[in-house]
């Protein structure tokens, strides 16, 4: 199963305050554990929301906000994606990741088979396509 691993932001963070180098070093000693252990697929950071937009579509029209915005804790920091047999595993590795007092979200992937019949063998043989595409655009 995968699972999509979310460091919410703070104040801290959304402010664009760079890490130090201790902390960028105890994230990448994680980091690195995850690639041994087999289970990280990527992991990013992002950049604060002063540096983003929101978009709200409504009625076929889109209305853009520049950020900063005022909620941080409601902002994503970072990602992981990583690949483990269940949730509890996922949460484990959770339960380790280094850096201060922080909340974290930890959400399934969904998979071809959740979509049950509506997700027909046609759809299913476009979706492997784009991903084909878009993996060789990021490989290559």
């Amino acid at each position: 199963m995968r699972f999509m691993i979310l460091l919410k932001s703070d104040e801290s963070n959304d402010s664009g305050r760079a890490p130090t180098e201790a902390e960028l070093t105890e994230m990448a000693k994680f980091n690195e554990e995850m690639v041994g252990a087999g289970i990280l697929l990527t992991g990013e950071g992002l950049a604060p929301s002063s540096q983003g937009a929101r978009v709200k579509l409504s009625n076929g029209s889109a209305t853009v906000t520049d950020g900063p915005f005022t909620e941080a804790k409601e902002l994503i920091a970072g990602f992981w994606m990583i690949e483990v047999p269940s949730l509890e595993e996922a949460l484990s590795w959770v339960k380790r990741v280094p850096g201060p007092d922080q909340e974290i979200e930890v959400r399934r992937v969904l998979e071809a088979e959740d979509f049950g019949e509506a997700f027909t063998p046609e759809l299913q043989e476009k979706e492997a396509k784009m991903r084909a595409a878009a993996a060789e655009r990021t490989d290559g």
